[in-house]
């Protein structure tokens, strides 16, 4: 048995003749018990919160999106999208459209991203889950419909229960700037808005998905897509993409989830990050209740080391026993927070005990226990004990 370490283990449970080091080391490991606590706790919740806003940007990004590695446009093969269509592990391949467009309605202007779809997304979508008004629908007998963002609705006015069109205006091919005005070298066409969606407020405040004939027909490409997004049968891996990007050749350019948006998913990594590092420091702050307390106990065991030095031990053993009592009191109290977050976790997780303020569109704090988060707590909370006793220790005896 470790010698250092069997001392350090009878001074941690031994009464001390002054009863304020057994409060210090009380405090300590409380302190860090509830440090460990909320990190779960709250890295948790911040999980839940990621999985909500990934679950919606899902609904309308694909699993991959399948683009031209030069051009912003391109008409795609038969063959490549018939061999697509006949891979048992994609689910859907619907092509698309996107150009960003002058909005007219009535006496109001806007600009957004105009996203035409294909018969076969309107079918495969989930957007429909996501309406805040109207039906989603984008055809009406022969007359094209519009899916709105409901914050760019706000802005310009637009509801599907008006009779007016929305105008889609885009500067026609090979036109110059004519003497009767920009207006004259504008193409448009227009839609009946159908219904308003949201999913989150980039996409609200600047997006319309149209059919994509009507886009074809505004860009005066009749053939042409922006991209093919892939539904997958099975979440896309690593390996299914690898294959893809593979099949495909270097004329293609393939793009998952966190490709296609990655200023929101480097930004909720960043948010994490930042969570995190705000807590652990609040831990570091609390571990210094170990130094005052191993500092008090080096003076109470003052004869019991020199007790040791005289049977022969040296200074890096008797440092090496307070090392060992600080990180003692410093794993305690990241056990007991260990067992408190992880259950409080599970808890709210499974069974929504802390309710959300109403207007919002969820009942209850959302979150998600991952082990990852778990290990990085224990291993952030177990080097910072061991190197605050390890300071405590090396001061001079």
């Amino acid at each position: 048995m470790n010698t250092a370490f069997h001392i350090a283990w009878r001074y941690l449970f031994a009464r001390k003749s002054h009863n304020v080091i057994n409060l210090i080391s009380a405090v300590s490991a409380t302190g860090m018990a509830i440090g460990a606590a909320a990190l779960i706790l709250i890295l948790s919740v911040y999980n839940g919160f990621d999985r909500i806003i990934e679950s919606n940007l899902s609904d309308l990004d694909p699993d991959i999106l399948v683009t031209s590695a030069e051009g912003r446009r391109f008409i795609p093969d038969a063959s490549l999208v018939e061999r697509l269509e006949s891979d048992g592990r994609i689910s859907s391949v619907c092509r698309v459209l996107e150009e960003n467009v002058l909005l007219v309605y009535g006496d109001k202007q806007g600009i957004a991203l105009a996203k035409g779809v294909d018969s076969l997304y309107e079918q495969v979508s989930p957007l429909a889950s996501h309406l805040t008004a109207g039906e989603f629908s984008l055809h009406f007998g022969d007359v094209p419909q519009a899916a709105v963002g409901v914050s760019l609705a706000h802005e310009m006015g637009i509801s599907p229960s008006f009779l007016d069109k929305l105008a889609l205006c885009y500067p026609r091919r090979g036109a110059g700037i004519p003497l009767a005005g920009l207006s004259s070298s504008l193409g448009s066409v227009s839609v009946k808005p159908s219904c308003l969606f949201s999913i989150n407020s980039q996409t609200d405040a600047g997006t319309v998905i149209v059919p994509i004939e009507t886009m074809r027909r505004l860009l005066d490409e009749p053939e042409a897509v922006s991209g093919l997004e892939l539904r997958t049968a099975a979440p896309a891996g690593r390996k299914l993409f690898r294959e893809l990007e593979s099949d495909l050749g270097p004329e293609y350019r393939l793009l998952d989830r966190r490709m296609q948006r990655p200023a929101i998913y480097k930004m909720m990594s960043y948010e994490k990050l930042a969570i995190y590092s705000i807590l652990i420091f609040v831990v570091m702050i609390v571990a210094f209740n170990i130094f005052g307390s191993l500092s008090m106990l080096k003076i109470e065991k003052s004869g019991d080391m020199q007790t040791l030095r005289a049977m022969g031990a040296d200074r890096k053993f008797t440092r090496r026993i307070f090392v060992y009592e600080g990180w003692l009191v410093s794993l305690a109290g990241l056990a007991a927070g260990l067992l408190t977050g992880v259950g409080a976790a599970l808890v709210q997780q499974h069974f929504g005990v802390v309710k959300m303020p109403r207007g919002f569109m969820i009942s209850a704090y959302p979150c998600l226990l991952e082990f990852g988060d778990v290990l990085l707590t224990a291993a952030g909370v177990a080097l910072i004990g061991f190197l605050i006793s390890l300071l405590a220790a090396s001061g001079r005896e």
